[in-house]
């Protein structure tokens, strides 16, 4: 675990956190805003499997690959992931180089707290995994496995509770931060 400290250690400049989040923040915003919507015009009102965080099923991938058509699958294929293959590691390093940032400001970082780390990496490894499964899922369709789907579908609920109990901690930690700084400022003014 030292030298995951280490590594963090040695990239949390405020600079390079900041650019990572910039990046980071450009690439979702381009999938929310364009290979998203741009793939969910064929889905006819249903929600593509990146974007459902307490899972589906079977039935559901079906009929969301059924509802897509040939080239809707095509552009979720070649559009929308190739962009969120991307994404993951950007999302794991970014906000894992963050709340290292701001637990070394509150001198936690060498403390199990480092372990938090490792959620947004842990989320975005889950990301790439779900990703994998969402497209053997497209080659495979109209024959797709329930086995595939449940295992697609594990990753996806893997990377959403990650992703939600990350920005509870980060919340939690910014909090704090901003409760030093007011301490800091209040002890100075004294």
């Amino acid at each position: 675990m030292l030298s995951f400290i280490h590594l963090i250690e040695r990239n949390i400049s405020g600079k390079k956190v900041l650019i990572l989040f910039i990046l980071t923040n450009l690439v979702y915003i381009a999938m929310l805003g364009v290979t998203i919507p741009n793939t969910m015009e064929y889905a006819k009102g249903m929600k593509l499997l990146d974007m459902i965080p307490t899972g589906y099923d079977w039935e559901y991938v079906n009929e969301l690959f059924t509802n897509l058509g040939e080239e809707g699958r095509s552009v979720y294929l070649t559009n929308q992931i190739p962009l969120d293959m991307i994404y993951p590691l950007l999302f794991g390093a970014s906000y894992c180089l963050l709340l290292g940032y701001f637990l070394k400001k509150l001198q936690k970082l060498k403390s199990p707290y480092s372990y938090l780390c490792l959620f947004p990496i842990i989320a975005g490894f889950s990301d790439y995994l779900e990703n994998i499964g969402i497209i053997m899922m497209l080659k495979s369709f109209p024959e797709i496995s329930e086995a595939l789907v449940n295992i697609t579908n594990t990753f996806s609920i893997t990377k959403s509770v990650l992703t939600s109990l990350y920005f509870v901690i980060l919340t939690i930690v910014l909090i704090s931060f901003g409760i030093q700084a007011i301490k800091e400022r209040t002890a100075k003014a004294s």
